[in-house]
């Protein structure tokens, strides 16, 4: 029992550093990410006025962000009664993830869905903490072919998806917690901006 207590102060420290971390991680990226920030919300106001939809995906953490940021454009965030806002996440259907997987390569299945969704004029969020996803890079690859404007959320130094995509966001962080958490809180950033100036 004598080890509880630096347990327990351990426990503690380990809370404060987390928490300390991820503020100061969110704090940077109001200089680090603010313009291309205000880019990616240009980019979307205009494939939404023009009908377009947005498509959005990610691996492991950054699939559940492309869902998460998928619902609240399509349901809401925070503002009630507001119409939908066309958003499709790429990492929800196990049919389509697992036959593509199966059939031809786990590399080809958000490429693959791009190709058969995505139409010029269109918006694709592509959400990679290190920016070097193999699936990831060949989705932005036919985004751009089709006329899709691509989103990118990367983390690190951007990655090889820096080069690629149209509006890079880059997390100012090498640390994947960080940047996942800077990325959910980017997607609550934009959706704020879109609800609030699309519903009032």
């Amino acid at each position: 029992m004598t080890h509880l207590p630096l347990t327990l102060l351990r426990r503690q420290k380990y809370i404060q550093d987390q928490l300390d971390e991820s503020a100061a991680t969110k704090k940077k990226m109001f200089e680090a990410c603010s313009a291309d920030i205000l880019k990616a919300v240009d980019a979307i106001f205009n494939a939404l006025n023009n009908k377009k939809k947005i498509l959005l995906c990610g691996n492991g953490g950054s699939a559940a962000d492309s869902q998460h940021m998928a619902t609240e454009l399509v349901i809401r965030m925070s503002k009630p009664n507001r119409p939908a806002i066309p958003a499709i996440a790429l990492t929800t259907d196990t049919s389509m993830l697992t036959a593509g997987g199966n059939d031809i390569g786990f590399e080809n299945i958000f490429s693959r869905q791009v190709e058969a969704l995505g139409n010029d004029g269109d918006i694709l969020i592509a959400i990679t903490t290190s920016g070097n996803s193999e699936n990831i890079i060949r989705a932005i690859n036919e985004a751009k072919k089709r006329g899709l404007t691509v989103i990118g959320f990367l983390g690190k130094d951007g990655g090889a998806s820096k080069n690629l995509v149209d509006v890079p966001i880059i997390i100012p962080s090498n640390d994947t917690q960080r940047i996942q958490e800077g990325h959910i809180t980017l997607a609550h950033i934009i959706c704020g901006i879109i609800e609030d100036e699309l519903f009032g």
